[in-house]
């Protein structure tokens, strides 16, 4: 391989996806001091040794024996903790494997200083010394291996510089491990949801054989070994759609772990190619809690403006009441709960309704609660997909979304996490990545990646030495979507004090909280902390505990994590009863008021007194217990280290008229009044038409009305008049009035949104499509009704061109048997036609039937069963007087199977 210089590759030692363009600047620069030092060596084999900073704790040892084959040791003072394992990389083009000589060595010094919005550290500033030695194969190519290490641990990637296409077929890169080093092991899954176990590097398959084929089986990162008194963490890191994801596959009884690629399948990416960082993470147990290597080792941020990302608290109600997503009333529950507890945001799981999702946002907005949209990633899979959702969701006003069910680590879903990250970034939608792969440093690279599952969580039962496990293992490496906090759950299997700890223990810049507002109230103590629970942190430390001996006894984990002046402490049990410490060192100087919450006679009780970084605290754990504590600065009269919970108040903004009907062209005036009821005067308010939601060709005239004070019982007035398109088609169309104010709660919080719209509907007129319309109701057989495309999959908007035995429809409807739509003609057409039959994805398959009814469910037009591969039915129906039409399609009678029927330009002739 010739062309661009090795050391170009890695630049600030970063290298950014062509599949993933910037969407801005980096939001922190990262600073590097080099130092070149070539050094050429001209026999075959040779040693070479990496230190870390301060040269005083870690070291890597490159090995280039006689074979010209590499291999990787590291040392942790003078004690071995990774033996010698293989690198090497080979290519469709070339085994660089073997037969490898040394070119060159280049030193430098790597500086990292960035910001996080997320994390267990949000300002970070690492410092890791790199080397890039410079192989040439066999047959003459070139191959860079860059190796850093840090204070925390070590890692190394393979850069190919050649230009053009490379496509990687496989990696040698392998750990090597004693094999009676002690490891706590996961069996792979894309999902990342499988029960982890603690056995020993040699005999991990026995331990965990549902991933293995014959006598090799497949893990997932993050794996953990203690060598001696050291922990490894093996992991990888800087994975985008360059790439794809990867695993370990272990032989029974050796102590070698290979990376292994997503789906044993080649990657192909334009060259010159860097590869991931091969990671592990090496230290103390505290050190790994507290390490931040993978987002140092990540690209640094896409974008610059991240004022508008919050992390925070939700409620979500998916977990205790699983069909209330699907129940806008309950949603509102779940509203009210968040307000009344200064809970920033609700999620809204499977279930949810477009048709009423609108007013729900409006509904917490006006209470400063923003809403989480739960999404299938194939309703978001394609561009089209994407650019079609994210425009109503930011019309409606949802602050961000949580996408499901990728479980994949091939290639092709890298590519689609960086093609989704652009967007969310573009539209400043926040996003959350349920049934996902673990974080590989994404929440440094794009700062609105709130949290990520790639894990076995609450939802799916419960395990108290899980949690132990998890504590040292996946939530090292990035935020972890656990959705704790389920009090009420049935058969409970843990203390209340164990779960209320959960979201301390773990870090996720979302947390979900997995109750109802029922439960919740039962445990007001809990309440009262989750209340002031934060989910960023400025600094990290494991207190105490460890993930427990073999054979499995008790286990604990102890973590503090810090925000602003305050100490949150979450301690977790698995086992017995036991006594649980907490060493208070991380205090600091001075007296500290101590609050407590721990289980007493299964209920939570809580304490308050006064220490030291001298004392210890010490809590008696029931049985998979646990408990929490909260540290604040001792000053006088103070007696707790709570913060008020500052709500919204209730409000009120009245619109006049609140429904109006007009046509193309014609004038609404609108008469608007926002009041405060009661309570402290309101700041910085004002008072608008949302002009950036209008549609094309509306326009509204009339100046924004504000105030620096609003005192309770004075209305803020306004008029506005606003012109309808005069290319409007018919329908009806929400205008939205909005009043803004500043949080009451201050800091960064944003204004609060009270919003109403007034409904102006338009007189359906001339040639309207059915596609064009909004629906009463709709039903599907498989996947949602499409507009303007086929039926496609499972996912909405991912059909294609309507057609018909070769004929292409641009307007229309896709829909499965047996499905059924309703469209409401006010009385007002007096014809509808469409061109209906199996669409031609089907290849052939397929029979359907169409019909055609009025009000009442009268019957105005049917086909008889049409087949895949025949043409067009023209149908033409009288529709006079008509005000619900219903467009419904049967499965023929042989079930729903490739039943994708369309109905190509179906249109209505209106009256003018």
């Amino acid at each position: 391989m010739t062309g661009v210089a090795l050391s170009a590759l890695l630049g600030s030692g970063l290298v950014v996806a062509a599949a993933a363009p910037s969407t801005a600047a980096p939001s922190t620069a990262a600073r590097h001091s080099a130092t070149q030092n070539p050094t050429t060596a001209q026999n075959s084999n040779g040693s070479w040794t990496v230190d870390d900073p301060g040269r005083s704790t870690l070291t890597a040892q490159l090995d280039l024996d006689s074979a010209g084959e590499l291999h990787l040791a590291v040392d942790r003072g003078s004690a071995p903790v990774l033996l010698p394992g293989r690198l090497g990389i080979r290519t469709d083009q070339h085994d660089l494997t073997t037969g490898l000589r040394l070119v060159k060595r280049q030193d430098r010094t790597v500086h990292e200083s960035y910001r996080m919005t997320t994390g267990k550290q949000l300002r970070t500033s690492a410092t890791m010394r790199e080397a890039t030695f410079t192989f040439r194969g066999a047959d003459g190519a070139r191959l860079g291996v860059a190796v850093r290490v840090s204070d925390d641990g070590v890692a190394y990637r393979y850069l190919l510089d050649g230009k053009g296409p490379v496509t990687v077929t496989g990696e040698s890169s392998t750990f090597e491990l004693p094999t009676d080093a002690d490891a706590w092991v996961q069996p792979y899954s894309p999902s990342y949801e499988t029960e982890r176990t603690q056995t020993t590097a040699g005999a991990a398959n026995a331990a965990q054989p549902t991933s293995c084929t014959g006598d090799t089986c497949a893990f997932g990162y993050p794996t953990l070994f203690e060598v001696g008194s050291t922990y490894v963490l093996l992991t990888e890191a800087d994975v985008d759609g360059r790439y794809s994801g990867s695993h370990l596959d272990h032989v029974a009884g050796s102590g070698a772990y290979s990376v292994a690629l997503a789906d044993d399948a080649p990657v192909t990416s334009n060259g010159p190619l860097a590869t991931p960082w091969r990671t592990a993470i090496v230290g103390s147990l505290d050190t790994l809690v507290g390490s931040t290597l993978v987002n140092d080792l990540a690209p640094p941020a896409k974008f610059q403006d991240t004022s508008w990302i919050r992390p925070g608290v939700d409620d979500w109600s998916w977990l205790s009441d699983g069909s209330s997503p699907g129940d806008f009333d309950r949603q509102k529950d779940f509203v009210d709960y968040a307000a009344a507890h200064g809970l920033p945001y609700t999620l809204v799981d499977a279930g949810w309704q477009a048709s009423w999702v609108p007013e729900l946002v409006r509904y917490a907005r006006a209470k400063g609660v923003d809403v989480i949209l739960w999404f299938a990633w194939t309703d978001l899979k394609t561009q089209q997909q994407r650019d079609t959702w994210f425009a109503k969701l930011k019309e409606w006003g949802v602050a961000g979304v949580k996408v499901d069910y990728m479980d994949s680590d091939a290639q092709s879903t890298f590519q689609w996490y960086d093609a989704i990250l652009h967007d969310t970034a573009k539209d400043k939608l926040m996003i959350d990545f349920h049934g996902a792969t673990i974080p590989r440093g994404l929440q440094r690279t794009w700062p609105q990646v709130m949290s990520v599952e790639a894990v076995r969580g609450e939802e799916n039962g419960q395990n108290p030495t899980r949690d132990i496990f998890l504590a040292f293992t996946r939530n090292i490496v990035g935020s972890m979507d656990y959705t704790p906090t389920w009090f009420s759950r049935p058969n409970r299997q843990d203390s209340l004090a164990h779960e209320l700890a959960l979201p301390v223990v773990y870090e996720s810049g979302w947390t979900s909280l997995g109750d109802n507002p029922e439960g919740f109230a039962a445990q007001p103590v809990a309440e009262s902390y989750l209340e002031q629970l934060p989910t960023t942190w400025d600094e990290t430390h494991l207190v105490s505990g460890g993930p427990g001996p073999q054979p499995a006894g008790d286990r604990q984990a102890v973590i503090a994590r810090r925000s602003g002046d305050r100490w949150f402490v979450g301690g977790i049990l698995a086992g017995a009863s036991d006594t649980m410490t907490a060493p208070l060192g991380f205090l600091g100087k001075g007296t500290w008021l101590v609050e407590t919450i721990g289980d007493s006679d299964g209920q939570l009780q809580r304490t308050v007194r006064t220490a030291t970084a001298k004392d210890t605290l010490s809590v008696p754990g029931a049985a998979n217990g646990g408990f929490v504590a909260l540290a604040c600065p001792a000053t006088k009269g103070r007696t707790d280290c709570e913060n008020p919970v500052v709500t919204a108040p209730a409000t009120s903004l009245t619109l006049d008229p609140s429904t109006a009907t007009a046509g193309p062209g014609a004038k609404v005036g609108i008469d608007a009044a926002f009041e405060l009821p009661q309570g402290t005067a309101l700041r910085q308010v004002r008072l608008t038409v949302d002009r950036d939601r209008l549609p094309v060709g509306w326009s509204a005239t009339g100046r924004d009305v504000t105030a620096g004070s609003l005192r309770a019982g004075r209305a803020l007035d306004g008029h506005w008049t606003v012109t309808v398109g005069k290319d409007q088609p018919g329908g009806e169309v929400d205008v939205p009035v909005v009043a803004t104010y500043a949080d009451p709660a201050g800091g960064k919080a944003p204004p609060v949104h009270v919003e109403q719209v007034v409904r102006v509907s338009v007189p359906l007129h001339g040639t309207v499509y059915a596609s064009d319309q909004p629906f009463l109701t709709e039903t599907n057989g498989y996947g949602p009704v499409e507009r303007d495309q086929s039926n496609g999959e499972a996912g909405g908007q991912d059909g294609h061109p309507l057609t018909i035995d070769g004929t292409v429809y641009p307007k229309g409807l896709g829909m499965n048997a047996p499905a059924q739509v309703q469209i409401d003609l006010q009385g007002r057409c007096t014809r509808f036609e469409a061109h209906v039959g199996v669409d031609d994805e089907t290849g052939g398959q397929g029979s359907v039937t169409f019909t055609v009814l009025g009000d009442d469910g009268r019957q105005l037009a049917s086909t008889d069963v049409v087949r895949g591969g025949q043409s067009a039915v023209d149908l033409s129906v009288d529709t006079t007087g008509v005000h619900t039409l219903s467009l419904a399609v049967g499965d023929g009678g042989d079930g729903k199977n490739y039943d994708h029927a369309d109905w190509g330009l179906a249109r209505l002739t209106c009256v003018n």
